[in-house]
């Protein structure tokens, strides 16, 4: 369990109304929270991804995982939607 204390991805991860309409990016960039989260999960690989995106850290990356983590733990709501995520289907 992590400990009561800053978040990794505050001061990371920015919100700007000006920057790609609000979505969360990583600071000082237009690099989506979004994107790195699904470029790592369709390519699990960081060489590739700091080939294509070299304006990215290990420390960004860390951020964006902190990020998602933060929003799983905040109750796994879909933000501005008002809705649950969907239930996991029942075992075998």
């Amino acid at each position: 369990m992590v400990a009561k204390e800053q978040r990794h991805h505050e001061g990371r991860i920015v919100n700007d109304p000006h920057i790609l309409a609000g979505k969360p990016v990583v600071r000082g960039t237009r690099i989506p929270v979004g994107l790195v989260l699904d470029y790592l999960a369709n390519n699990p690989n960081f060489n590739d991804l700091f080939a294509d995106y070299p304006r990215l850290t290990i420390d960004d990356v860390k951020a964006c995982l902190a990020f998602a983590q933060a929003l799983v733990e905040e109750g796994g709501k879909l933000k501005g939607r008002g809705k649950d995520l969907p239930a996991a289907a029942p075992g075998p």
